[in-house]
């Protein structure tokens, strides 16, 4: 049976707003049977602002409170529903991780946190989380998130004979879901405010719920012809450094970032790389569809109390 979440948000911030640095820990959110604590709240807050190189002052930390709450709830929602499942932690891919938010410093990051008193293993615990989730989302969609290689080749193919010089551009993305709860103005205002105030990378590493948030929303160089004819013509017209505007994207609102750009003669086509990327591109939209959805309908289905 479905149960309405429970949202009380400006009698949350108001308990919230007590200084964060001399807390006493309370239960502040219950998801079903699951507790999250004032000092989760605390950890994950200045875990943020530390890998956003930004200054730990009580108004970035007011500015973080409820976006930080909203990604302790989803967590606290995928480790319940991975909870159903047997998959395994993955050490290769969680160090992976560390090494690639570290610059390959592993041992000089977890510094960062004794020397801000913060805990390592919570932060560990989350990595494994959001690794396991994706695991569990290729597990119970991979034939749907399968692409059909043959559809691609008639891609490739009309790209080939069109014999016109392709535009590449190398791109960031912030990817972030509508949340019914809150205004999508609100939501736009929020995350041009933090990309503005921490820059586009650390918004996407702490805020993105893309695939690529992990490399700080880095896409990479795409192909011109792989993408919408909509996100085409944005990309077209913007210059270098430049953000866009937002993208609508079924339930989720797509900024992105141009990095760089450059023309490619079609003698210089690399024919592989081409294909290959046009699949890794449809393969990751179709992952953060499904995963948007699994856990949009676990949110709707949980009691959640503020």
């Amino acid at each position: 049976m479905k149960h309405k979440i429970s949202v009380i948000i400006t009698l949350l911030i108001l308990f919230l707003n007590n200084n964060l640095y001399g807390f006493n820990s309370k239960i502040i959110v219950k998801v079903e049977d699951e507790i999250i604590t004032n000092y989760d709240l605390k950890n994950k807050i200045l875990i943020t602002l530390i890998l956003a190189n930004q200054e730990i002052n009580q108004q970035n930390i007011d500015e973080l409170k409820k976006a930080v709450l909203d990604q302790l709830i989803n967590l606290k929602l995928k480790k319940m529903e991975l909870s159903k499942y047997k998959i395994k932690k993955d050490e290769g891919r969680i160090n992976s991780y560390l090494k690639s938010i570290s610059g390959n410093n592993i041992q000089n990051f977890k510094n960062k946190f004794f020397e801000n008193n913060l805990d390592f293993e919570l932060f560990l615990d989350e990595v494994d989380t959001e690794i396991r989730w994706q695991q569990l989302i290729y597990t119970l969609y991979g034939k749907k998130i399968d692409i059909n290689e043959a559809t691609i080749d008639v891609e490739v193919e009309k790209i080939i004979k069109e014999r016109s010089n392709v535009e590449e551009f190398e791109l960031y993305e912030i990817e972030i879901s509508s949340n019914l709860d809150v205004p999508e103005k609100q939501i736009i205002e929020d995350i041009l405010k933090k990309i503005n105030t921490i820059g586009f990378e650390n918004s996407a590493l702490n805020f993105s719920t893309s695939t690529t948030s992990s490399q700080k929303g880095y896409l990479g160089w795409i192909n011109g012809k792989t993408l919408s004819k909509e996100i085409y013509l944005i990309l077209s017209k913007m210059k270098i450094g430049e953000v866009s505007r937002p993208i609508k994207k079924q339930n989720n609102i797509l900024f992105l970032k141009l990095n760089n750009k450059r023309t490619i003669k079609p003698e210089q086509l690399e024919i592989k790389k081409l294909k290959s990327d046009i699949i890794e591109k449809k393969k990751a939209g179709l992952f953060n569809l499904y995963s948007q959805s699994r856990l949009s309908k676990l949110k709707n289905n949980s009691f959640i109390q503020y």
